[in-house]
């Protein structure tokens, strides 16, 4: 199986596009593609800077003429969860020309989408990307060939990752921002590369505000690590231990 990262920027999506024109993220919690409709099903998490800020994204969303259905489920201050019903986008149209498939959640922000796709070899990978390539913008930050006993160790532990990727799901964007940001200036080094004042300044708040963007974070993804943890210590467990 050949596992491809890719950043795409498709030119038909409602979700990119909107990310284009407001400062909201969409995370997919489900998603179903009807081969015969050719339409795709997906229920989203929609994060905002704000309640105003989720409001006009949703709002964009909703009039773009490739959303078929945009269903509100909950809304609690700048976070929704919503069931959208769109159409089939080029891109799509050229992974399923080429048998390839979603093998994880898509994650839209700043005018990009996320995507794991996966193929049976690599001369169907080829083909798709070479297809992509005439219509859409993209980039494949990561490309794996996973041999069987990869593809068994992923399955059995399918729990503990689940477990994680919830964990980062629960984040907010500010959150996500502030923990990625933090990382990458060496924030967590010993000795440390960065400081609070440097990582306030990097997103031009208070030393007070980052702190709380930093320990919400940690909290946030250390809970799940922690269950993830126990999940692959009871995976390793004798049946009568």
């Amino acid at each position: 199986m050949i596992d491809l990262s890719m950043d795409m920027e498709q030119y038909d999506c409602p979700f990119i596009d909107t990310t284009d024109d407001h400062d909201v993220s969409f995370t997919a919690v489900q998603w179903g593609f009807d081969a015969e409709r050719r339409e795709l099903e997906t229920r989203m998490m929609v994060d905002g800077e704000d309640r105003r800020t989720l409001e006009s994204g949703l709002s964009t969303l909703r009039e773009h003429r490739n959303m078929r259905e945009c269903e509100l489920f909950k809304k609690h201050e700048g976070t929704a969860l919503i069931r959208t019903v769109i159409d089939e986008t080029e891109a799509m149209r050229a992974i399923r020309a080429n048998d390839g498939y979603i093998t994880g959640p898509f994650h839209i922000a700043d005018g990009s989408e996320r995507w794991e796709v996966g193929f049976d070899d690599d001369r169907a990978a080829g083909d798709a990307l070479a297809e992509l390539e005439r219509d859409n913008e993209f980039t494949v930050e990561s490309r794996r060939t996973l041999e069987l006993d990869e593809l068994y160790d992923l399955l059995e532990n399918a729990e503990a990752a689940t477990e994680l990727l919830e964990g980062c799901r629960t984040l907010s964007e500010v959150e996500r921002r502030t923990l990625a940001v933090a990382a990458r200036k060496g924030y967590f080094d010993q000795p440390r590369g960065a400081t609070l004042q440097m990582l306030a300044n990097e997103f031009d708040v208070s030393d007070t505000a980052v702190s709380k963007n930093v320990r919400r974070a940690e909290r946030k993804v250390l809970r799940r690590v922690v269950s993830a943890l126990d999940r692959l210590e009871d995976g390793r467990r004798e049946p009568f231990d």
